[in-house]
C-alpha cells in the first residue's frame, strides 16, 4: 500500500466513532421525518374524510320538525284499563 493509502486508512480509523454517530444520527433524523410526515398525511387524510361523512350526513342542511299533538290525542282517548283510586 503507498502511504496515502495508509494514512488515509489511519485517519479513518481515528475518527470511525464521530463518522458512526453521524450516520446514526442522521438515520434516525430521516426516519423520524418520514414518521413525522406519514401521520400528518393520516391525519389530514382523516379530518378530511370525517369532515365530508359529517357534511355528508346532515342531509345538506335540512330540518324537518313533526307535530305530534294529533297522535298524543289520540294515545289518550284509546280505551284501556283505567284504575281509580280510592
Amino acid at each position: 500500500m503507498s502511504q496515502a493509502k495508509v494514512d488515509r486508512y489511519k485517519e479513518e480509523k481515528k475518527n470511525r466513532k464521530k463518522t458512526m454517530k453521524k450516520e446514526k444520527r442522521q438515520q434516525r433524523l430521516v426516519k423520524f421525518c418520514g414518521v413525522l410526515a406519514a401521520i400528518v398525511v393520516v391525519g389530514w387524510v382523516g379530518y378530511s374524510g370525517y369532515n365530508s361523512f359529517v357534511k355528508g350526513s346532515t342531509a345538506a342542511g335540512k330540518t324537518y320538525s313533526v307535530d305530534t299533538a294529533a297522535i298524543d290525542d289520540f294515545m289518550q282517548n284509546l280505551p284501556g284499563e283505567e284504575t281509580e283510586a280510592e
